[in-house]
């Protein structure tokens, strides 16, 4: 064996620490990937839920306003024709009136959380961006053996771990 094969030889068994603990990095980094993937998919789940329930109570709203509006026409034809039976139909306009606007109400509450929700699921999504971008960097440091692209990806994980992290923490404080 001459020299420079030995050498060859004795790098690549000294490069091999290095791809055991880049590959090592790059499972964890990967379990978190996933995490944070289902993760940022059951926060979209949320805010397009709470979307569906804010358009569900615009609709009753609006129906509550329209059976308002039909009320209102009623009293208004029965006081032209001065008719006792006027009085129900005002009564029950204010009713519909008090309804709504406690309809209103939960609808834009529930029009906020979607806001919330999809706040948190974008935070989750960049986490997770970043997330693979480490995988990238680590790949890519087992091909090249440059330290840089290993601490590269290493940054970038705990990034985007930080930033996932921040978005679970604000549902959870939200939630409870």
């Amino acid at each position: 064996m001459s020299v420079n094969e030995e050498m060859e030889e004795h790098a690549h068994h000294a490069r091999e620490p290095f791809d055991k603990r880049v590959a090592a990095t790059m499972a964890i980094i990967a379990a978190a990937l996933a995490v944070v993937s289902v993760s940022g998919h059951i926060l979209t789940t949320e805010e397009l839920l709470s979307q569906q329930k804010a358009s569900d109570q615009w609709s009753y709203y609006q129906a509550k306003s329209i059976r308002r509006f039909s009320a209102e026409t009623t009293y208004d034809v029965l006081t032209a024709s001065n008719s006792p039976a006027a009085a129900k139909y005002s009564a029950t306009a204010e009713r519909y009136k008090k309804e709504g606007e406690d309809i209103q109400k939960e609808a834009r509450h529930l029009e906020e959380e979607s806001h919330v929700s999809g706040s948190e699921a974008f935070r989750a999504h960049v986490g997770e961006v970043f997330l693979e971008i480490a995988i990238v960097f680590s790949s890519l440091a087992i091909l090249t053996k440059r330290d840089l692209l290993y601490w590269g990806g290493v940054i970038s994980g705990l990034i985007g771990v930080g930033i996932a992290a921040s978005a679970l923490l604000i549902y959870f404080q939200h939630a409870a």
